[in-house]
């Protein structure tokens, strides 16, 4: 099945907020749907699969990893009618006009990634692609201090918060991430 009109969807939010479990639930919809899918993920991303994106409560689905946004362009198949990339904070710029491309050719395009870094600050391509997107939802997940809704993710280095000028890009789970809500949210300078 061909979609009629080309569409961006993003899935953003927090870590541990259930972007790839939404990704997930997404695609195997469009499967029941007998839609053609594929799934590309960032290289550096080896947390739990080479192969697959595979959410913190362990569901997972089939996905090349691709080392940068050019490399989707070079896998994706003709009839691919359903297009999806995982973790796009971590791809360069490029990603912002291959989505555009593949959304102007028809494909529906469903992107996941977080909106914004451990220091709380807008993350890689993510904000762009949001503006850009004709659906836009923002997860939310609990904080591990008060159990409110986070919307942060925090990183810790020996159980403290990282420091505004550690590197941005570590990639991680729950060993060094949790969830914070605005308040308990640290970055000291």
């Amino acid at each position: 099945m061909r979609h009629t009109n080309g569409s961006v969807e993003v899935v953003c939010g927090s870590m541990f907020s259930g972007k790839t479990d939404e990704l997930i639930r997404r695609l195997r919809r469009a499967v029941i749907a007998r839609q053609k899918v594929q799934v590309f993920k960032p290289a550096i991303d080896v947390r739990y699969a080479v192969e697959k994106v595979t959410s913190h409560a362990g569901n997972d689905f089939a996905a090349a990893p691709v080392r940068k946004a050019a490399d989707i362009r070079d896998r994706l198949e003709k009839d691919v009618t359903v297009v999806a990339i995982d973790e796009a904070q971590f791809f360069d710029e490029e990603i912002i006009p291959l989505v555009d491309e593949l959304a102007a050719a028809g494909r529906r395009v469903i992107v996941a990634g977080l909106d914004t870094d451990f220091r709380g600050e807008p993350f890689g391509p993510v904000p762009v692609l949001m503006a850009k997107a004709e659906r836009v939802d923002k997860l939310q997940a609990i904080c591990m201090v008060c159990g409110d809704h986070a919307s942060r993710t925090q990183r810790l280095v020996n159980g403290k918060p990282a420091r505004y000028d550690d590197p941005v890009v570590i990639v991680g789970a729950a060993e060094m991430y949790e969830a914070r809500c605005r308040r308990h949210h640290e970055v000291p300078r």
